[in-house]
């Protein structure tokens, strides 16, 4: 009973982020999708998570620009996770 418990976790963690993650690539399209799906919330009550997110979008442009991509897709990745995070 544990075991299926434990593996139930494991696939519930593995498979329940979001699919953008999964295609997710330090490029212009992907930054203008994440940068839509910011500028699409509108609620107030998230504003100081969108400002997290504008500000590590801002810093995985600027990694992209040093062809940093490895850096880049740690600050894209944590701009999801402010804007997901509740």
């Amino acid at each position: 009973m544990k075991n299926a418990l434990v593996i139930a976790a494991f696939a519930l963690c593995a498979f329940a982020s979001p699919a953008f993650s999964q295609d997710m690539k330090c490029d212009e399209a992907s930054m203008m999708k994440m940068q839509q799906d910011m500028d699409a919330n509108t609620d107030a009550a998230m504003k100081d998570k969108k400002d997290m997110a504008m500000k590590e979008m801002g810093m995985a442009k600027d990694a992209m620009a040093a062809n940093k991509m490895d850096e880049c897709m740690t600050h894209m990745k944590s701009a999801m996770d402010a804007m997901t995070k509740s």
